[in-house]
C-alpha cells in the first residue's frame, strides 16, 4: 500500500467546508488503496501558478518526504502539467492531483465493456494535456542534415507521436462507445413504445442509491436481482434497471446511476454522457439524499449542479432522505426539499410509502373509467390486470366489471368496453 500525504490550499473558503473536502479526497484515497497519514494545508488567497503552494512550503515538504520515505503526494486539486513538472524537480515521490485518484477508482471500478470505454475516454482526456509537461526537458528543434537549415527535433517528434497516438485511441474508444450508445437508445425507443414509465435513482456518492434500489425490489412482486452495495465511494459505475411491480399492480423501471462528487472531473462527466442520459428521458427522478452526512445540502447542490449540465429539466423531483436511522433524534427535513420523505434503505423503513410517493407521481394523470369487459375477451382482461391500478372488480351474467385507474394508452385501447 502507498504512503502518502495529501496537501491542500484553502483560499478563503470556510473551515468546515474545507475539512469535509480533504476527509473526501482522504475516503477516496482509502478506495484506491493508499494509506494517508497525514495532512498539510496552507493558506493562500489564490493558488500559486508555477507550484501550487508557495515555494518555501513547497521545500519542507520535500525534506518531510525523505524523512517519512513517502511513496506519494496527493493534492486536493487538478495540476496544472507546469505545476506537476515543477514540483518534481523539488520532490523525490510520485505526484497525484484529486482528478487522478478520481480516474483511478473509476478504472479499478469498471467492468462492463461502456463503463470501460468511457473510463479511458476521461483519463486520454486527462492526460493529453500533461504531455507537454513531460517533454519539456527534450529539445524541439536542431540542425539538420542534407541541406535543410531545419528539422523537426527528437522532443518535437515524440511529442506529436503520443498525442497522435491519444487522439487515434480517443477517437476508436469514442467509435466503440458510440455503438453501444445506440444500442442503448435503442433499447429506450422500445421502452416508450410498451409505455413503460422509467424512475431514476441519483444523488451523491455513497448516498444509498443501490442500497435503497435493493430495498425496493423487497417490495416489487416481480423477479428479484439485487444490485451491488458496499459503504464506499463509487461502489459501482454502472448503471442498473430492474422491473419494479407493485402490489397494486403497478410496474415501472428503477435505474440505478452513477454518484457524483465535489470538483467530479469534467473528463468523467463527458464520458459517461451517454449513460447519465437514461436520466434526461425519466418520468421521475428520486434523489437520494445522506441525511447523516451533515454537509448534505453542499451534497444536494453538487448534484443537481450536475444533472442541469447534462440537460435535464422539467422532470419531477422527489427527495428520498436515507440513513435516517442513524440519527440520534428526529430528523427535520429542510421546507425547501418538497416532496421529500425520510427512509433507511438498509432497515427498511418508509420504502413502502417511497413506492407509494412513485406511484402516485407517476400514473397521478391517469383516468378513473369503468369498464364491462365481455368474458370472452379475456386477453383484454389481463391487458387491464396488467397495466392498470384495479379499483373494484365485479361479475355480471356476461362481463367483467372492472372500476381501474388507466393511463391514456390503455383507456385508448379498451374504449370500447368503457361503460
Amino acid at each position: 500500500m502507498e504512503k502518502a500525504i495529501i496537501i491542500g490550499v484553502n483560499n478563503d473558503r470556510p473551515v468546515e467546508e474545507y475539512n469535509e473536502e480533504l476527509c473526501e479526497l482522504m475516503s477516496l484515497c482509502e478506495a484506491c488503496e493508499i494509506n494517508v497519514i497525514d495532512t498539510i494545508t496552507q493558506n493562500l488567497t489564490s493558488f500559486n501558478p508555477q507550484t501550487y503552494i508557495g515555494t518555501g512550503k513547497l521545500e519542507e515538504i520535500a525534506e518531510l518526504v525523505e524523512e517519512l520515505k513517502l511513496d506519494v503526494l496527493i493534492f486536493n486539486d487538478e495540476l496544472k502539467p507546469l505545476q506537476i513538472n515543477n514540483i518534481k524537480e523539488v520532490v523525490n515521490c510520485e505526484i497525484y492531483d484529486r482528478t487522478y485518484v478520481i480516474l483511478e477508482i473509476f478504472r479499478r471500478r469498471a467492468h462492463t465493456k461502456e463503463a470501460i470505454l468511457q473510463v479511458e475516454i476521461a483519463t486520454l482526456k486527462y492526460r493529453l494535456p500533461q504531455l507537454v509537461g513531460m517533454h519539456s526537458n527534450l529539445s524541439r528543434q536542431r540542425g539538420g542534415d542534407a541541406g535543410y537549415a531545419h528539422t523537426r527535433g527528437s522532443g518535437e517528434t515524440k511529442l506529436e507521436l503520443d498525442k497522435r497516438m491519444i487522439y487515434d485511441r480517443i477517437a476508436t474508444a469514442k467509435k466503440e462507445l458510440d455503438e453501444l450508445t445506440c444500442l442503448r437508445q435503442q433499447q429506450r425507443t422500445k421502452r416508450k413504445k410498451q409505455q413503460m414509465k422509467i424512475v431514476s435513482l441519483v444523488g451523491y456518492t455513497n448516498s444509498g442509491k443501490s442500497s435503497t434500489l435493493n430495498a425496493c425490489l423487497k417490495h416489487s412482486v416481480a423477479v428479484k436481482k439485487e444490485v451491488f452495495e458496499k459503504d464506499m465511494l463509487f461502489a459501482t459505475l454502472e448503471t442498473s434497471t430492474r422491473l419494479i411491480k407493485t402490489s397494486h399492480n403497478l410496474q415501472f423501471l428503477l435505474t440505478d446511476t452513477v454518484g457524483f462528487i465535489s470538483k467530479l472531473p469534467h473528463q468523467l462527466i463527458e464520458a459517461f454522457k451517454s449513460t447519465l442520459e437514461e436520466i434526461t428521458e425519466s418520468d421521475l427522478i428520486v434523489h437520494i439524499v445522506d441525511s447523516a452526512n451533515p454537509n448534505f445540502e453542499k451534497q444536494v447542490a453538487i448534484t443537481e449542479n450536475v444533472l442541469k449540465e447534462i440537460g435535464v429539466k422539467d422532470i419531477p423531483v422527489i427527495y428520498a432522505f436515507n440513513k435516517t436511522d442513524l440519527h440520534s433524534g428526529y430528523f427535520f427535513v429542510p421546507v425547501k426539499y418538497e416532496p421529500a420523505l425520510r427512509i433507511s434503505a438498509t432497515k427498511g423503513i418508509n420504502i413502502d410509502q417511497l413506492l407509494e410517493m412513485i406511484e402516485e407521481s407517476l400514473y397521478q394523470a391517469n383516468h378513473l373509467v369503468n369498464f364491462a369487459i365481455p368474458f370472452q375477451d379475456v386477453q383484454k382482461m389481463n391487458l387491464l390486470r396488467e397495466s392498470a391500478i384495479i379499483i373494484k372488480s365485479e361479475q355480471d351474467e356476461n362481463n367483467f366489471l372492472v372500476t381501474a385507474k388507466v393511463s391514456d394508452h390503455i383507456l385508448e385501447l379498451l374504449k370500447a368496453y368503457q361503460k
